[in-house]
């Protein structure tokens, strides 16, 4: 028997309002796959660029590329999951429904000290942060680096990340709301964005972490030490214009760099060992997660334009 369940269905790019609840068939699983039902979706950025078309996705199409669940059956060519087993997962769509068909090779176990709502909420920002402090530009203790948008889902864990590390953590926020959320995670410093280039002007700053782009980045490079590294990994407030290589030499021999999850999480031991990494501090209660709200599937035009509006402070989750 043909197995349904409600899932929110993009049938053309646009607003929030193209997101529509449909009860949808669930496709039988593939040889490689694992059915799990969702019990929470992480709702980020990618989500809406996917919706409004600047990330291209043949429509129609069932949106969210993060979630955790239970496996209830599997494929025959799978053995790393069974049925029972929770499990969280990131980078493939279809997380906003009740059922979620998920290449087995994606999905992670997740241990009984952590929650399905941490586990939803960990995979992408947690990832995203692990791969900025080891891998982007690997924090090293005494160093001191600036993290912009500091109260938002990736800022909280990544300056928690970097205090782990042994940094100084120095982050930008947009309200004192939000100031107050980055000193709990540890930031050593918080400013505000008008004014923090002129803050740092007698900093010695090792590393920029820059995702929200256009209206920080010159100043971003102004900030850094001679031969310091910014990494621009996302763009909430634009996207950067082209830059001229010679503005790196005449900022200092810099390192400009762009980065993406998924060149980080390819191989599979390096995904198994970040995720690793993330639920033992997480289980060590040295990384904490803040969860800004759960809303319902039915909800989810709602959720999106809270994300866009950028007075949200962590993660944002449906629950189907």
């Amino acid at each position: 028997m043909t197995r349904r369940g409600p899932a929110v269905v993009v049938g053309k790019h646009g607003g929030p309002d193209v997101l529509e609840l449909h009860d949808v068939d669930v496709p039988e699983v593939a040889g490689d796959q694992a059915l799990v039902e969702v019990t929470y979706a992480g709702v980020n950025y990618a989500d809406i660029y996917q919706r409004e078309g600047v990330y291209p996705r043949q429509v129609p199409y069932v949106p969210g590329g993060e979630g955790a669940g239970r496996v209830l059956e599997v494929g025959p060519e799978v053995s790393s999951v069974s049925p029972g087993d929770r499990v969280a997962w990131q980078g493939v769509p279809g997380a906003y429904a009740r059922y979620a068909n998920v290449p087995a090779t994606q999905l992670l176990q997740i241990p009984n000290e952590v929650t399905d709502e941490q586990a939803a909420a960990l995979p992408l920002q947690g990832l995203t942060a692990h791969y900025l402090a080891t891998s982007a530009y690997a924090i090293s203790p005494g160093d001191t680096v600036l993290i912009h948008a500091g109260a938002g889902g990736v800022g909280l864990l990544l300056t928690q990340i970097a205090k782990i590390h042994g940094a100084t953590a120095i982050t930008t926020v947009s309200s004192p709301h939000k100031a107050e959320l980055s000193r709990a995670a540890g930031a050593d410093h918080v400013l505000g964005y008008d004014d923090f280039h002129a803050e740092l002007a007698e900093q010695s700053v090792d590393a920029v972490y820059d995702g929200v782009g256009k209206s920080t980045f010159e100043r971003s490079m102004k900030t850094l030490r001679r031969r310091g590294t910014l990494v621009l990994y996302g763009g909430s407030s634009g996207h950067v214009a082209s830059v001229n290589p010679l503005r790196l030499t005449e900022s200092g021999s810099i390192t400009l760099k762009r980065p993406t999850l998924r060149d980080f999480v390819a191989d599979r031991t390096e995904l198994e060992t970040r995720f690793q990494d993330l639920l033992d501090w997480l289980i060590e209660g040295r990384l904490h997660l803040h969860i800004h709200r759960h809303y319902r599937l039915a909800d989810a035009r709602t959720a999106h334009r809270a994300l866009a509006s950028r007075d949200t402070v962590g993660k944002l989750l449906l629950a189907p």
